[in-house]
């Protein structure tokens, strides 16, 4: 019965470390994508430290694929010395992961106070499309987030570029795409985006941040199974002189 339950740990082991392998893509990939998504909207938070989640969890990613190697190699050939070390590497992990929980949860508050306090100042350096990192920016996110102004396209109103443009319009990235030959001018307010994109880039962010939580917590747990499995097993080997090795196979039948 006992070494029925082991044999099972083991096997539970290996299959774990195929999971901690693929873990590690998605944590390097759900990192990336947090990088790459962040660039394109980093003229509105100023706070680099917003980034630390990313830059643990693509670390984590790294680990997670050391970490495949060493528990595979020593499941199979059950090493106290390599289960023992695979198991503290995991501990070490999965404190690492509720860390970046914490943080997520940190830096996912301070998010809407980052983009109030910036969004404002991009806008009002706005200089025209495709002139300079924050205007293409403020247009790309218009664009993509379907929206126009902080609040809704009046506010451009405020904006120098507006008062120095004096048509009457505003940058034609606040044009619905089902509108054909639209200027941007405010006398015809039905073409532009009805939203602002103050809300919306905070709700965008906010999404980004809950990947990376959603991620740390999920494997996280993976990895207390990992953790158990491996204690079974050494608990076992250390009290049972007679347990026998994965590999071995039962030639006395």
């Amino acid at each position: 019965m006992g070494q029925c339950g082991i044999t099972s740990s083991k096997t539970v082991l290996v299959f774990l470390n195929l999971i901690f392998w693929a873990a590690a893509g998605i944590l390097c990939y759900i990192g990336a994508y947090v990088f790459i998504t962040y660039d394109d909207y980093d003229h509105f938070f100023e706070d680099v430290y917003t980034l630390i989640p990313a830059v643990v969890i693509i670390a984590v990613g790294t680990l997670l694929f050391i970490i495949g190697v060493i528990g595979c190699c020593a499941t199979i050939r059950e090493s106290s010395c390599g289960l023992a070390t695979f198991a503290a590497i995991l501990l070490l992990v999965f404190v690492t992961e509720c860390v970046v929980v914490v943080l997520g949860y940190i830096y996912r508050a301070k998010v809407e106070n980052e983009v109030n306090h910036s969004i404002q100042k991009v806008y009002n350096e706005y200089s025209g499309p495709n002139t300079d990192a924050p205007s293409r920016a403020i247009d790309y996110v218009q664009r993509q987030l379907h929206c126009c102004g902080i609040h809704n396209y009046s506010d451009w109103r405020n904006t120098r570029w507006f008062k120095e443009s004096k048509n009457n319009s505003v940058p034609v990235s606040c044009c619905q795409p089902s509108i054909s030959n639209c200027t941007g001018t405010l006398t015809r307010p039905a073409d532009l985006y009805q939203e602002g994109c103050e809300a919306l880039v905070v709700k965008k962010l906010k999404e980004i941040m809950m990947y990376v939580i959603w991620a740390a917590l999920t494997f996280a747990s993976i990895q207390m199974l990992g953790m158990l499995c491996a204690c079974v097993v050494l608990c076992r080997r250390s009290h049972d002189p007679a347990y026998e090795l994965l590999v071995t196979t039962n030639s006395y039948a």
